[in-house]
């Protein structure tokens, strides 16, 4: 994001999008940016003394001369310290010999409980870089941390419930048996610029705890945040167990993959950037892959939905966070016979949100922090309104600079780029549709399957609509629109959607892989067994109940 020019300045300042310098809340990062020199290796938090990478938020400070956004940087680490984090990581699996992955259930679940007692003393520090590095409103920024933290203890009590399970012996025609889950090994985990601390912790955090060690590259946007806990994850877990790094993917992530010793990748983003990782990857069949990836989600609006709910629920399923959340709904179908009353009252709904900075109170549109965003989403807008869509409101007279101010248009067909791109942003495409068959044909053609939502009270259409959706996505809302939680529930998609299915419960899963211990029923081998658990000679093999 580049420094604004005179004229530019002027026109900000008298638009007052973007307050002056002077009256910036503290922390201000703008007056002071906050330079990361640390990353996390083997342990040590050691100190980059190579090139760095500027950090720019969405957020703008004004004085009598420019208008400044830059609030920070971060180390452009290389190649050769990327692969001295995967040999740190490789060193503390030792091929599961190590101390963290040999580790006993309870302990580790001691480890993880000491980093969150140090990961809640930084909630501010988290809070206040994710209001200013990605733009989330306080009230969302301070919902993703204890969303995050409490994401983290239902994994520890999900994790003693599975190894409950596991601690009973099973005896099947003659063969006694223990089954329990075993790690996989090292684990790569990249996540996303829009939950960059909620969606790679749910990730990272059921990696760790089953045993795995982990690297761990932030997203480009929300590299900053990350800096608090630095110190929390050097003193909660044994050396090499995590390990950071940071740069441009194709200097520290390429090394790592083409290396071949990364056992799982974990990754949110593009099915494009997903693909590459994969081929870069020696012996791909080797690696489990856990991805969450693009989502175009439709909502179904029936003929006699009720309109307050489905209009407010609409509302917010599309434009919460900006609509950069990949559970969005991205695409609404609405029945000829409400579509005129639907519409109207749709735009009244959007042109009441309040558009803001990130601290204000009860904002709703704040700046988006991706660059070049605004002209693309600018793009789809022209491409649709060129090709007979409508344009309901003029969005740009509330738009400026980072600011985009939510773009209502109707009468989208399948010849716009709009009705088939995740515009990840705040656009709101509208279809026209006469025949149930129009949305259930856009489902089915679709390259995404993540979620969809239907809207109405007639059971016999509802009914048909579900049972053709539930193969074709992998959660359908009644009434209600898209989103991931509770965490209890399964989080996955069909497509180019996903891979591997996220929840509570299946996140320890999908890090993991089921391993049993077989013998025969005779009398020295119940012997053995029963000294290797009198004894505790054994972390896998006990009848170790955790309370």
């Amino acid at each position: 994001m580049p420094i604004l020019d005179r004229e530019t300045t002027y026109i900000m300042r008298t638009k007052n999008i973007f307050p002056s310098i002077e009256h910036l809340p503290e922390p201000n990062f703008i007056k002071k940016p906050l330079r990361q020199v640390e990353f996390l290796i083997n342990g040590i938090i050691e100190k980059w003394n190579g090139p760095f990478e500027k950090v720019y938020s969405p957020v703008y400070g004004v004085d009598e001369e420019k208008a400044v956004n830059e609030i920070g940087s971060y180390p452009l680490l290389s190649g050769c310290v990327a692969l001295k984090a995967l040999d740190a990581a490789r060193k503390a699996y030792d091929s599961g010999r190590g101390e963290w992955p040999a580790m006993s259930v309870e302990s580790r679940i001691e480890h993880i409980r000491r980093f969150v007692i140090k990961m809640k003393s930084k909630r501010e520090e988290v809070v206040q870089l994710l209001m200013w590095e990605i733009g989330k409103s306080r009230k969302d920024s301070e919902k993703e941390f204890d969303r995050t933290v409490d994401y983290i203890n239902d994994t520890i009590e999900a994790l003693k419930q599975l190894d409950r399970i596991s601690s009973r012996f099973t005896i099947s025609q003659g063969i006694i048996a223990q089954v329990r889950r075993a790690p996989l090994g090292v684990v790569l985990c990249m996540g996303p610029y829009n939950y960059p601390l909620n969606e790679t912790f749910t990730t990272l955090l059921p990696a760790l705890i089953m045993g795995n060690t982990v690297i761990f590259k932030p997203p480009k946007m929300g590299v900053l945040l990350h800096k608090p806990l630095l110190d929390a994850f050097a003193e909660s877990f044994p050396a090499g167990v995590i390990n950071t790094v940071y740069g441009d993917g194709q200097e520290v992530i390429a090394p790592l993959m083409e290396s071949g010793f990364v056992d799982v990748l974990a990754f949110i983003g593009s099915s494009k950037v997903a693909d590459i990782l994969k081929k870069q990857h020696p012996k791909p069949h080797r690696m489990k892959s856990i991805l969450g990836l693009e989502a175009k989600n439709p909502a179904i609006i029936l003929p006699d939905a009720d309109m307050d709910q489905a209009i407010n629920e609409c509302v917010t399923g599309a434009l919460s966070y900006n609509g950069q959340r990949c559970t969005a709904l991205k695409i609404l179908f609405v029945h000829d016979s409400v579509y005129d009353d639907f519409v109207g009252r749709f735009k009244d709904e959007v042109e009441k949100l309040k558009v803001g900075l990130p601290w204000d109170k009860d904002v709703q549109i704040t700046p988006l922090p991706e660059p070049g965003k605004t002209e693309y989403l600018d793009s789809l807008v022209n491409d649709a309104t060129e090709k007979g869509a409508k344009l309901l409101n003029n969005y740009k007279e509330k738009s400026d600079f980072s600011f985009f101010f939510p773009a209502i248009v109707s009468g989208v067909k399948s010849n716009m780029r709009l009705y088939h791109e995740e515009q990840f942003g705040p656009v709101i495409p509208i279809v026209k549709y006469s025949n149930l068959d129009e949305p259930l044909e856009y489902v089915v053609n679709s390259n995404y399957g993540q979620q969809a939502s239907i809207f109405g009270e007639n059971t016999s259409e509802i009914a048909r609509l579900v049972d053709t959706l539930v193969n074709q996505v992998c959660r359908v809302n009644i009434n209600s629109q898209c989103q991931r939680g509770p965490d209890e529930l399964p989080f996955t998609g069909r497509k180019d959607s996903a891979e591997g299915t996220l929840s509570v419960s299946d996140a320890l899963r999908v890090f993991s892989i089921r391993t049993l211990v077989a013998l025969k029923e005779t009398a020295g081998n119940k012997e053995i067994l029963t000294d290797i658990l009198k004894e505790n000679r054994s972390t896998f093999l006990s009848t170790d109940f955790i309370f």
